[in-house]
Protein backbone atom coordinates (compact mmCIF):
# COMPACT_ATOMS: atom_id res chain seq x y z
CA UNK A 1 0.00 0.00 0.00
CA UNK A 2 1.58 3.28 -1.06
CA UNK A 3 1.40 6.31 1.19
CA UNK A 4 -0.12 9.45 -0.24
CA UNK A 5 1.76 12.69 0.53
CA UNK A 6 0.09 15.24 2.75
CA UNK A 7 -1.60 18.11 0.96
CA UNK A 8 0.57 21.20 0.85
CA UNK A 9 -1.85 23.28 2.92
CA UNK A 10 -1.90 20.69 5.75
CA UNK A 11 1.85 20.23 5.66
CA UNK A 12 2.52 23.96 5.92
CA UNK A 13 0.38 24.06 9.10
CA UNK A 14 1.72 20.93 10.80
CA UNK A 15 5.43 21.43 10.25
CA UNK A 16 5.77 24.82 12.01
CA UNK A 17 3.62 23.59 14.92
CA UNK A 18 5.72 20.46 15.35
CA UNK A 19 8.92 22.49 15.06
CA UNK A 20 7.81 24.94 17.72
CA UNK A 21 6.80 22.10 20.06
CA UNK A 22 10.17 20.45 19.56
CA UNK A 23 12.04 23.66 20.23
CA UNK A 24 10.02 24.40 23.37
CA UNK A 25 10.44 20.92 24.83
CA UNK A 26 14.01 20.28 23.81
CA UNK A 27 15.67 23.14 25.64
CA UNK A 28 18.69 22.52 27.82
CA UNK A 29 19.20 23.75 31.36
CA UNK A 30 22.33 25.56 32.47
CA UNK A 31 21.47 25.24 36.16
CA UNK A 32 24.00 23.22 38.20
CA UNK A 33 22.91 19.75 39.26
CA UNK A 34 21.26 19.88 42.67
CA UNK A 35 22.87 17.90 45.49
CA UNK A 36 21.46 17.95 49.00
CA UNK A 37 24.17 19.13 51.44
CA UNK A 38 25.46 16.58 53.92
CA UNK A 39 23.76 16.43 57.32
CA UNK A 40 25.78 18.88 59.50
CA UNK A 41 24.80 17.18 62.80
CA UNK A 42 25.56 13.84 64.53
CA UNK A 43 23.66 10.73 63.49
CA UNK A 44 21.95 10.40 66.87
CA UNK A 45 20.79 12.71 69.64
CA UNK A 46 22.69 13.05 72.89
CA UNK A 47 19.88 11.17 74.64
CA UNK A 48 20.97 7.97 72.85
CA UNK A 49 20.63 6.08 69.54
CA UNK A 50 16.86 5.71 69.58
CA UNK A 51 15.19 4.23 66.51
CA UNK A 52 11.97 5.50 64.96
CA UNK A 53 8.80 4.20 66.54
CA UNK A 54 5.67 3.02 64.80
CA UNK A 55 3.98 6.36 65.49
CA UNK A 56 6.49 9.16 64.96
CA UNK A 57 5.65 12.72 65.93
CA UNK A 58 5.12 13.73 62.30
CA UNK A 59 2.40 11.08 61.95
CA UNK A 60 0.48 12.17 65.06
CA UNK A 61 -2.12 14.83 64.38
CA UNK A 62 -2.38 17.54 67.01
CA UNK A 63 -5.91 16.39 67.90
CA UNK A 64 -4.47 13.00 68.89
CA UNK A 65 -1.46 14.42 70.70
CA UNK A 66 -3.49 16.91 72.77
CA UNK A 67 -6.56 14.97 73.98
CA UNK A 68 -7.67 17.72 76.39
CA UNK A 69 -10.98 18.96 74.84
CA UNK A 70 -10.51 22.49 76.18
CA UNK A 71 -7.05 22.74 74.63
CA UNK A 72 -8.35 21.28 71.36
CA UNK A 73 -10.99 24.00 71.21
CA UNK A 74 -8.41 26.72 71.83
CA UNK A 75 -6.11 25.39 69.10
CA UNK A 76 -8.98 25.15 66.62
CA UNK A 77 -9.98 28.75 67.38
CA UNK A 78 -6.41 29.94 66.89
CA UNK A 79 -6.09 28.13 63.56
CA UNK A 80 -9.23 29.90 62.37
CA UNK A 81 -8.52 33.38 63.68
CA UNK A 82 -4.80 33.98 64.29
CA UNK A 83 -3.68 36.89 62.10
CA UNK A 84 -0.04 35.82 61.77
CA UNK A 85 -1.12 32.44 60.43
CA UNK A 86 -3.60 34.13 58.12
CA UNK A 87 -0.79 36.25 56.66
CA UNK A 88 1.36 33.16 56.20
CA UNK A 89 -1.42 31.43 54.27
CA UNK A 90 -1.94 34.54 52.13
CA UNK A 91 1.76 34.55 51.31
CA UNK A 92 1.28 31.02 49.96
CA UNK A 93 -1.46 32.31 47.66
CA UNK A 94 0.82 35.14 46.58
CA UNK A 95 3.65 32.72 45.74
CA UNK A 96 1.26 30.47 43.83
CA UNK A 97 0.09 33.41 41.73
CA UNK A 98 3.68 34.42 41.00
CA UNK A 99 4.41 30.87 39.91
CA UNK A 100 1.41 30.98 37.57
CA UNK A 101 2.70 34.21 36.01
CA UNK A 102 6.19 32.79 35.52
CA UNK A 103 4.89 29.50 34.14
CA UNK A 104 2.82 31.36 31.53
CA UNK A 105 6.03 32.82 30.06
CA UNK A 106 6.82 29.39 28.59
CA UNK A 107 3.95 29.71 26.15
CA UNK A 108 3.17 32.30 23.47
CA UNK A 109 0.63 35.02 24.14
CA UNK A 110 -2.00 35.15 21.40
CA UNK A 111 -4.66 37.80 21.18
CA UNK A 112 -7.35 38.95 18.79
CA UNK A 113 -7.38 42.49 17.53
CA UNK A 114 -9.48 44.60 15.23
CA UNK A 115 -8.75 48.16 14.17
CA UNK A 116 -9.80 50.65 11.61
CA UNK A 117 -8.44 53.99 10.46
CA UNK A 118 -9.51 56.79 8.10
CA UNK A 119 -7.28 59.69 7.11
CA UNK A 120 -7.43 62.73 4.82
CA UNK A 121 -4.34 64.09 3.10
CA UNK A 122 -4.48 67.66 1.67
CA UNK A 123 -3.89 68.10 -2.04
CA UNK A 124 -0.62 69.97 -1.64
CA UNK A 125 0.86 66.95 0.14
CA UNK A 126 0.33 64.41 -2.66
CA UNK A 127 1.24 64.14 -6.32
CA UNK A 128 -2.31 64.46 -7.66
CA UNK A 129 -2.87 67.86 -6.13
CA UNK A 130 -6.27 66.70 -4.93
CA UNK A 131 -7.17 65.90 -1.33
CA UNK A 132 -7.37 62.18 -0.68
CA UNK A 133 -9.34 60.22 1.92
CA UNK A 134 -8.10 56.71 2.67
CA UNK A 135 -9.38 53.92 4.92
CA UNK A 136 -7.81 50.80 6.37
CA UNK A 137 -9.51 48.00 8.32
CA UNK A 138 -7.85 44.97 9.80
CA UNK A 139 -8.94 41.92 11.86
CA UNK A 140 -6.65 39.12 12.96
CA UNK A 141 -4.82 37.11 15.59
CA UNK A 142 -1.44 38.25 16.83
CA UNK A 143 1.35 36.60 18.78
CA UNK A 144 3.37 38.83 21.04
CA UNK A 145 7.11 38.50 21.40
CA UNK A 146 7.69 34.87 22.43
CA UNK A 147 11.12 33.69 23.47
CA UNK A 148 12.27 30.28 22.23
CA UNK A 149 13.73 28.83 25.39
CA UNK A 150 16.76 27.05 23.90
CA UNK A 151 18.94 27.52 26.99
CA UNK A 152 16.31 26.98 29.68
CA UNK A 153 16.23 30.55 30.97
CA UNK A 154 12.43 30.74 31.13
CA UNK A 155 12.15 27.19 32.42
CA UNK A 156 14.66 27.86 35.21
CA UNK A 157 12.78 31.00 36.23
CA UNK A 158 9.60 28.92 36.31
CA UNK A 159 11.33 26.25 38.42
CA UNK A 160 12.59 28.91 40.82
CA UNK A 161 9.06 30.29 41.17
CA UNK A 162 7.74 26.77 41.81
CA UNK A 163 10.33 26.16 44.53
CA UNK A 164 9.52 29.51 46.12
CA UNK A 165 5.85 28.54 46.17
CA UNK A 166 6.63 25.19 47.78
CA UNK A 167 8.87 26.97 50.29
CA UNK A 168 6.07 29.34 51.22
CA UNK A 169 3.70 26.38 51.62
CA UNK A 170 6.19 24.66 53.96
CA UNK A 171 6.71 27.94 55.83
CA UNK A 172 2.94 28.17 56.36
CA UNK A 173 2.94 24.64 57.77
CA UNK A 174 5.81 25.65 60.05
CA UNK A 175 3.80 28.67 61.19
CA UNK A 176 0.81 26.40 61.85
CA UNK A 177 2.89 24.02 63.96
CA UNK A 178 4.47 26.92 65.83
CA UNK A 179 1.05 28.38 66.57
CA UNK A 180 -0.23 25.05 67.88
CA UNK A 181 2.78 24.77 70.20
CA UNK A 182 2.43 28.37 71.38
CA UNK A 183 -1.26 27.93 72.19
CA UNK A 184 -0.59 24.68 74.06
CA UNK A 185 2.27 26.22 76.04
CA UNK A 186 0.26 29.34 76.83
CA UNK A 187 -2.65 27.19 78.00
CA UNK A 188 -0.32 25.19 80.26
CA UNK A 189 1.10 28.40 81.69
CA UNK A 190 -2.43 29.63 82.42
CA UNK A 191 -3.31 26.36 84.14
CA UNK A 192 -0.08 26.53 86.17
CA UNK A 193 -1.01 30.00 87.41
CA UNK A 194 -4.51 28.78 88.25
CA UNK A 195 -3.05 25.96 90.34
CA UNK A 196 -0.60 28.26 92.10
CA UNK A 197 -3.39 30.75 92.75
CA UNK A 198 -5.55 28.01 94.27
CA UNK A 199 -2.71 26.99 96.58
CA UNK A 200 -2.09 30.61 97.53
CA UNK A 201 -5.77 31.30 98.22
CA UNK A 202 -5.95 28.26 100.48
CA UNK A 203 -2.86 29.49 102.29
CA UNK A 204 -4.29 33.02 102.63
CA UNK A 205 -7.51 31.62 104.08
CA UNK A 206 -5.61 29.38 106.50
CA UNK A 207 -3.32 32.17 107.65
CA UNK A 208 -6.23 34.57 107.99
CA UNK A 209 -7.89 32.11 110.35
CA UNK A 210 -4.62 31.75 112.26
CA UNK A 211 -4.38 35.54 112.53
CA UNK A 212 -7.90 35.70 113.95
CA UNK A 213 -7.02 33.12 116.60
CA UNK A 214 -3.74 34.81 117.52
CA UNK A 215 -5.43 38.19 117.83
CA UNK A 216 -7.87 36.66 120.29
CA UNK A 217 -4.99 35.12 122.21
CA UNK A 218 -3.17 38.42 122.26
CA UNK A 219 -6.25 40.19 123.56
CA UNK A 220 -6.47 37.79 126.49
CA UNK A 221 -2.74 38.08 127.14
CA UNK A 222 -1.73 34.50 126.33
CA UNK A 223 0.83 35.47 123.61
CA UNK A 224 3.19 38.35 123.02
CA UNK A 225 2.91 41.12 120.44
CA UNK A 226 5.87 39.55 118.62
CA UNK A 227 3.95 36.32 117.97
CA UNK A 228 1.00 38.31 116.65
CA UNK A 229 3.14 40.38 114.26
CA UNK A 230 4.85 37.22 112.97
CA UNK A 231 1.50 35.66 112.12
CA UNK A 232 0.36 38.89 110.49
CA UNK A 233 3.58 39.05 108.48
CA UNK A 234 3.01 35.52 107.20
CA UNK A 235 -0.54 36.44 106.16
CA UNK A 236 0.58 39.62 104.37
CA UNK A 237 3.27 37.69 102.47
CA UNK A 238 0.67 35.21 101.22
CA UNK A 239 -1.61 38.08 100.12
CA UNK A 240 1.27 39.76 98.25
CA UNK A 241 2.02 36.50 96.46
CA UNK A 242 -1.66 36.15 95.57
CA UNK A 243 -1.80 39.65 94.08
CA UNK A 244 1.36 38.97 92.07
CA UNK A 245 -0.09 35.74 90.69
CA UNK A 246 -3.38 37.44 89.84
CA UNK A 247 -1.50 39.99 87.72
CA UNK A 248 0.56 37.27 86.01
CA UNK A 249 -2.60 35.27 85.34
CA UNK A 250 -4.35 38.25 83.73
CA UNK A 251 -1.35 38.94 81.48
CA UNK A 252 -1.15 35.28 80.47
CA UNK A 253 -4.86 35.30 79.59
CA UNK A 254 -4.31 38.38 77.42
CA UNK A 255 -1.40 36.67 75.65
CA UNK A 256 -3.50 33.58 74.99
CA UNK A 257 -6.36 35.70 73.62
CA UNK A 258 -3.91 37.36 71.22
CA UNK A 259 -2.81 33.95 69.95
CA UNK A 260 -6.41 32.89 69.52
CA UNK A 261 -7.30 36.04 67.62
CA UNK A 262 -10.63 35.95 69.46
CA UNK A 263 -11.91 36.58 73.01
CA UNK A 264 -10.84 33.97 75.54
CA UNK A 265 -13.80 32.06 76.96
CA UNK A 266 -12.64 29.23 79.24
CA UNK A 267 -15.06 26.93 81.05
CA UNK A 268 -14.66 26.28 84.77
CA UNK A 269 -11.68 23.98 85.17
CA UNK A 270 -10.29 22.01 88.10
CA UNK A 271 -7.55 23.84 89.95
CA UNK A 272 -5.00 21.05 89.53
CA UNK A 273 -3.95 20.05 86.03
CA UNK A 274 -4.00 16.34 85.25
CA UNK A 275 -0.59 15.81 83.66
CA UNK A 276 -1.43 12.49 82.02
CA UNK A 277 -4.58 13.86 80.35
CA UNK A 278 -2.85 16.71 78.52
CA UNK A 279 -0.57 14.92 76.04
CA UNK A 280 1.23 11.70 75.27
CA UNK A 281 4.94 10.92 75.31
CA UNK A 282 7.06 10.78 72.16
CA UNK A 283 10.11 8.91 70.85
CA UNK A 284 12.63 11.26 69.20
CA UNK A 285 13.56 9.06 66.24
CA UNK A 286 16.69 9.96 64.24
CA UNK A 287 18.05 13.36 63.12
CA UNK A 288 17.79 12.39 59.45
CA UNK A 289 14.00 12.26 59.80
CA UNK A 290 13.96 15.99 60.45
CA UNK A 291 14.77 16.58 56.77
CA UNK A 292 11.28 15.48 55.76
CA UNK A 293 9.34 16.11 58.98
CA UNK A 294 10.38 19.65 59.93
CA UNK A 295 8.54 22.10 57.65
CA UNK A 296 11.13 24.85 58.23
CA UNK A 297 13.86 22.52 56.92
CA UNK A 298 11.68 21.60 53.93
CA UNK A 299 11.17 25.31 53.24
CA UNK A 300 14.91 26.00 53.47
CA UNK A 301 15.64 23.22 50.97
CA UNK A 302 13.07 24.55 48.51
CA UNK A 303 14.67 27.99 48.76
CA UNK A 304 18.04 26.34 48.06
CA UNK A 305 16.62 24.67 44.95
CA UNK A 306 15.17 28.01 43.82
CA UNK A 307 18.56 29.70 44.11
CA UNK A 308 20.07 26.82 42.14
CA UNK A 309 17.59 27.39 39.30
CA UNK A 310 18.31 31.13 39.31
CA UNK A 311 21.94 30.35 38.49
CA UNK A 312 20.79 28.59 35.32
CA UNK A 313 18.70 31.60 34.32
CA UNK A 314 21.64 33.93 34.90
CA UNK A 315 23.99 31.76 32.83
CA UNK A 316 21.51 31.68 29.93
CA UNK A 317 21.85 35.45 29.57
CA UNK A 318 25.28 34.89 27.93
CA UNK A 319 23.73 33.04 24.97
CA UNK A 320 21.65 34.29 22.02
CA UNK A 321 18.00 35.04 22.62
CA UNK A 322 15.49 34.24 19.85
CA UNK A 323 11.99 35.69 19.92
CA UNK A 324 9.07 35.31 17.54
CA UNK A 325 6.40 37.88 16.74
CA UNK A 326 3.65 37.43 14.19
CA UNK A 327 0.05 38.06 13.17
CA UNK A 328 -2.48 36.54 10.78
CA UNK A 329 -5.80 37.98 9.63
CA UNK A 330 -7.49 40.04 6.96
CA UNK A 331 -7.04 43.64 5.87
CA UNK A 332 -8.87 45.86 3.41
CA UNK A 333 -9.36 49.48 2.49
CA UNK A 334 -13.12 48.93 2.68
CA UNK A 335 -15.00 47.59 5.68
CA UNK A 336 -17.12 45.24 3.54
CA UNK A 337 -13.98 43.86 1.92
CA UNK A 338 -12.44 42.47 5.08
CA UNK A 339 -13.50 38.92 4.36
CA UNK A 340 -13.41 39.06 0.59
CA UNK A 341 -11.07 36.90 -1.41
CA UNK A 342 -7.47 38.03 -1.44
CA UNK A 343 -7.77 40.07 1.78
CA UNK A 344 -5.58 37.73 3.81
CA UNK A 345 -2.73 39.49 5.58
CA UNK A 346 0.06 38.19 7.80
CA UNK A 347 3.43 39.12 9.18
CA UNK A 348 6.15 37.07 10.81
CA UNK A 349 9.10 38.72 12.56
CA UNK A 350 11.69 36.48 14.22
CA UNK A 351 14.55 38.26 15.93
CA UNK A 352 17.80 37.19 17.50
CA UNK A 353 19.90 39.15 19.95
CA UNK A 354 23.38 38.35 21.17
CA UNK A 355 24.87 40.46 23.94
CA UNK A 356 28.40 41.63 23.15
CA UNK A 357 29.38 44.19 25.76
CA UNK A 358 27.59 45.08 28.99
CA UNK A 359 30.48 46.18 31.25
CA UNK A 360 30.35 42.91 33.23
CA UNK A 361 26.65 43.06 34.10
CA UNK A 362 25.95 39.43 33.14
CA UNK A 363 29.02 38.12 34.96
CA UNK A 364 27.99 40.03 38.06
CA UNK A 365 24.47 38.60 37.76
CA UNK A 366 25.87 35.05 37.76
CA UNK A 367 28.12 35.90 40.71
CA UNK A 368 25.10 37.28 42.55
CA UNK A 369 23.07 34.14 41.87
CA UNK A 370 25.92 31.92 43.06
CA UNK A 371 26.42 34.01 46.19
CA UNK A 372 22.73 33.73 47.00
CA UNK A 373 22.93 29.96 46.41
CA UNK A 374 25.82 29.76 48.90
CA UNK A 375 23.78 31.79 51.39
CA UNK A 376 20.87 29.39 50.91
CA UNK A 377 23.20 26.44 51.62
CA UNK A 378 24.38 28.09 54.84
CA UNK A 379 20.79 28.88 55.86
CA UNK A 380 19.73 25.30 55.12
CA UNK A 381 22.54 23.86 57.24
CA UNK A 382 21.86 26.33 60.04
CA UNK A 383 18.17 25.40 60.00
CA UNK A 384 19.12 21.73 60.43
CA UNK A 385 21.48 22.55 63.28
CA UNK A 386 18.80 24.65 64.98
CA UNK A 387 16.31 21.80 64.62
CA UNK A 388 18.83 19.36 66.12
CA UNK A 389 19.37 21.71 69.05
CA UNK A 390 15.60 22.11 69.56
CA UNK A 391 15.12 18.35 69.78
CA UNK A 392 18.16 17.88 72.00
CA UNK A 393 17.05 20.65 74.37
CA UNK A 394 13.54 19.21 74.59
CA UNK A 395 14.88 15.72 75.29
CA UNK A 396 17.20 17.03 78.01
CA UNK A 397 14.39 19.05 79.57
CA UNK A 398 12.05 16.05 79.50
CA UNK A 399 14.62 13.87 81.26
CA UNK A 400 15.86 16.24 83.94
CA UNK A 401 12.57 17.99 84.65
CA UNK A 402 10.98 14.59 85.30
CA UNK A 403 13.65 13.98 87.95
CA UNK A 404 13.07 17.44 89.43
CA UNK A 405 9.33 16.77 89.69
CA UNK A 406 9.96 13.58 91.67
CA UNK A 407 12.39 15.38 93.98
CA UNK A 408 9.99 18.29 94.51
CA UNK A 409 7.09 15.97 95.30
CA UNK A 410 9.19 14.36 98.00
CA UNK A 411 10.20 17.84 99.18
CA UNK A 412 6.56 18.96 99.47
CA UNK A 413 5.74 15.85 101.51
CA UNK A 414 8.70 16.52 103.80
CA UNK A 415 7.84 20.21 104.17
CA UNK A 416 4.21 19.35 104.99
CA UNK A 417 5.37 17.04 107.79
CA UNK A 418 7.84 19.65 108.99
CA UNK A 419 5.11 22.32 109.16
CA UNK A 420 2.82 19.94 111.09
CA UNK A 421 5.53 19.06 113.61
CA UNK A 422 6.58 22.70 114.01
CA UNK A 423 2.98 23.66 114.81
CA UNK A 424 2.79 20.86 117.39
CA UNK A 425 6.03 21.95 119.02
CA UNK A 426 4.81 25.55 119.22
CA UNK A 427 1.41 24.49 120.64
CA UNK A 428 3.23 22.59 123.39
CA UNK A 429 5.61 25.47 124.09
CA UNK A 430 8.68 23.58 122.87
CA UNK A 431 9.69 26.15 120.21
CA UNK A 432 9.04 29.78 119.25
CA UNK A 433 6.56 30.64 116.51
CA UNK A 434 9.45 31.63 114.24
CA UNK A 435 10.00 27.92 113.60
CA UNK A 436 6.39 27.57 112.45
CA UNK A 437 6.76 30.70 110.31
CA UNK A 438 9.80 29.29 108.50
CA UNK A 439 8.20 25.88 107.98
CA UNK A 440 5.00 27.29 106.48
CA UNK A 441 6.89 29.72 104.27
CA UNK A 442 9.12 26.90 102.94
CA UNK A 443 6.07 24.66 102.37
CA UNK A 444 4.33 27.28 100.24
CA UNK A 445 7.52 27.89 98.26
CA UNK A 446 7.94 24.15 97.61
CA UNK A 447 4.32 23.82 96.47
CA UNK A 448 4.73 26.74 94.09
CA UNK A 449 7.99 25.35 92.73
CA UNK A 450 6.41 21.93 92.16
CA UNK A 451 3.55 23.47 90.15
CA UNK A 452 6.04 25.45 88.05
CA UNK A 453 8.25 22.43 87.36
CA UNK A 454 5.32 20.20 86.43
CA UNK A 455 4.23 22.80 83.90
CA UNK A 456 7.80 23.08 82.58
CA UNK A 457 7.87 19.30 82.09
CA UNK A 458 4.64 19.43 80.09
CA UNK A 459 5.98 22.37 78.08
CA UNK A 460 9.08 20.33 77.21
CA UNK A 461 6.79 17.72 75.66
CA UNK A 462 5.08 20.43 73.63
CA UNK A 463 8.47 21.68 72.44
CA UNK A 464 9.54 18.14 71.54
CA UNK A 465 6.38 17.63 69.48
CA UNK A 466 7.03 20.87 67.58
CA UNK A 467 10.77 20.21 67.23
CA UNK A 468 10.10 16.82 65.64
CA UNK A 469 7.69 18.32 63.12
CA UNK A 470 4.60 17.05 64.90
CA UNK A 471 1.60 16.34 62.71
CA UNK A 472 3.19 17.53 59.46
CA UNK A 473 2.74 14.17 57.74
CA UNK A 474 -0.71 13.60 59.24
CA UNK A 475 -1.94 16.99 58.06
CA UNK A 476 -3.24 17.31 54.52
CA UNK A 477 -0.72 19.08 52.26
CA UNK A 478 -1.64 22.04 50.11
CA UNK A 479 -4.10 20.96 47.46
CA UNK A 480 -2.15 22.47 44.61
CA UNK A 481 1.31 21.36 45.74
CA UNK A 482 1.31 17.93 44.12
CA UNK A 483 -0.21 19.32 40.94
CA UNK A 484 2.41 22.04 40.78
CA UNK A 485 5.18 19.52 41.29
CA UNK A 486 3.84 17.56 38.32
CA UNK A 487 3.53 20.74 36.30
CA UNK A 488 7.13 21.60 37.13
CA UNK A 489 8.31 18.42 35.46
CA UNK A 490 6.68 19.35 32.17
Amino acid sequence: MTRRPLPATIATRLVPAALLTLLASGCVSLAPDYERPALPVPATYAAGPETPAAAAAADIAWQAYFPDPVLQGLIATALDNNRDLRNALLRVEEARALYGIQRADQYPTIGAQADGARSRVPGDLNLTGQPQISSQYQVGLGMASWELDFWGRVRNLKDAALQNYLASDAAARAATLSLIAEVADSYLSLRELDERLALTRETIASREESLRIFRRRYEVGSISKLDLTQVETLWQQAKALGADLEQARAEQAHALALLLGAPLDLPSLPARLDDSAVMRDLPPGLPSELLVNRPDIVAAEHRLKASNANIGAARAAFLPSITLTGAFGTASAELDGLFAGGSRAWNFAPSISLPIFDAGRRSATVDLAEARRDQAVASYEQTIQTAFKDVSDALSARRWLAEQVEVLRATVDAQSERARLAQLRYDHGASPYLEVLDAQRDLLAAQQKLAQTRRALLSSRVRLYAALGGGTQAAAPAQAASGLRNAGSR
